[in-house]
């Protein structure tokens, strides 16, 4: 069996690797490093992936979120209304540029933003609401945007974990997640669906007035060189890691199926266990990609069964274990504990298990079976042939 990894990057590159290097080989050869040919064309081919007229590049994740903000002309003390129970980077960004954060508890189903939450969170001083597409699992977006319609808000779609990953519509009608909201963001970050070999990431918009804000922003507010117009930062996604996702990109729904069948066993494998809560998925309607299969261990032996899968060598991880609101940089006298039972909740109940696109049924069967040995409990057998 192939050692266990959180993510098999090596083993995904060795499919990839002729592509890469010959683009990596290309960049070198005509010194095209920071916006060249690589990342204009990596741009266009994303556009068209996820059916949207803008992708605006950018350094990282973090500041695709900043850059986003900064677009929409947000002031000094505007509230933004967000998740509790998502990464940092998030509600990081919303302090930096000395708005509001607004933290709001999430639903214990699909561990996403609480609906609820959102609306009690509104104040005349509210402007935007930001929800996480949570471990690559699709937020309620028709919702999300008839309350933002009704309150005249932006939304922002924090989309680092979810990219390919498909929304439908009360109407019927499908869009890729990131592209719903007046602006999205997400992260090239090497562990993600669509990972590159470093740092990157991409803003989308269908905005015409606002792209072009944002290609300002991330180019220090030049629209023509040396006249600054607005204020802007330097964040530009290199022209090698264009490259490496430019390979990627077409295989992104090839390696979304591949996680979704590896949470499929895993499901399996947990189904009659009735200290586990597996995340439930409908495989046909693809809004979730998995960039994280995480389950709540309800029996209160989480940090047990995490210490013998360590001690097994099985990389596992809790996302997250400290709820944003009792973080000291986010701390506020607003928050009380009685408004966030979930997230308190989920912290202590949640645990990720390996995730990636080259997992295979020995190993999973090892997870799995390593899982089911922990302290009496019952578990389904792991067998998968008739999958």
């Amino acid at each position: 069996m192939k050692k266990l990894q959180m993510v098999d990057l090596k083993s995904q590159y060795e499919k990839i690797k002729e592509e890469v290097n010959a683009s990596i080989q290309e960049v070198l050869e005509t010194n095209t490093y920071i916006n060249g040919p690589l990342v204009h064309q990596f741009q266009a081919d994303l556009e068209k992936y996820l059916g949207v007229k803008h992708v605006i590049p950018c350094a990282n994740g973090t500041d695709a979120l900043q850059i986003a903000m900064m677009g929409l002309d947000l002031k000094h003390g505007d509230e933004v209304i967000t998740a509790d129970f998502t990464f940092a980077a998030t509600v990081e960004v919303i302090a930096l540029l000395q708005l509001t954060p607004v933290l709001v508890d999430v639903d214990m189903n699909n561990m996403n933003i609480s609906l609820d939450g959102i609306r009690k969170a509104i104040t005349s001083k509210t402007k935007a609401i930001v929800p996480v597409h949570l471990f690559g699992r699709a937020a309620n977006m028709d919702a999300i945007m008839e309350i933002a319609k009704e309150h005249n808000l932006y939304v922002i779609e924090d989309n680092a974990q979810a990219i390919g990953a498909d929304y439908k519509s009360k109407d019927g009608s499908k869009k890729k997640v990131g592209t719903i909201g007046h602006v999205g963001a997400t992260s090239f970050f090497p562990s993600k669906n669509l990972g590159c070999y470093g740092d990157g990431g991409a803003i989308f918009t269908n905005d015409d007035a606002l792209a072009h804000t944002l290609r300002g922003i991330v180019n220090h507010g030049m629209y023509e060189r040396y006249h600054h117009d607005v204020v802007g930062v330097n964040s530009r996604l290199d022209s090698m890691q264009a490259g490496v996702l430019k390979a990627k990109l077409p295989r992104l729904d090839e390696y979304n199926k591949a996680r979704q069948d590896a949470a499929r066993k895993y499901n399996m494998a947990f189904a009659n266990n009735s200290n586990i809560v597996t995340p439930e998925f409908d495989i046909n309607r693809d809004d979730h990609v998995f960039h994280q299969y995480v389950m709540r261990i309800t029996n209160g032996k989480r940090d047990a069964l995490l210490a013998h899968l360590q001690s097994k060598d099985i990389p596992c991880a809790i996302y997250y274990p400290i709820p944003l609101h009792s973080q000291k940089a986010y701390s506020d006298a607003r928050y009380k504990e009685e408004d966030f039972p979930i997230t308190n909740q989920l912290c202590k109940e949640v645990i990720a298990l390996p995730m990636h696109t080259e997992l295979d049924e020995k190993q999973i069967k090892f997870i799995t079976d390593s899982v089911d040995m922990l302290s009496n409990w019952t578990c389904a057998a792991s067998t998968f042939g008739h999958i």
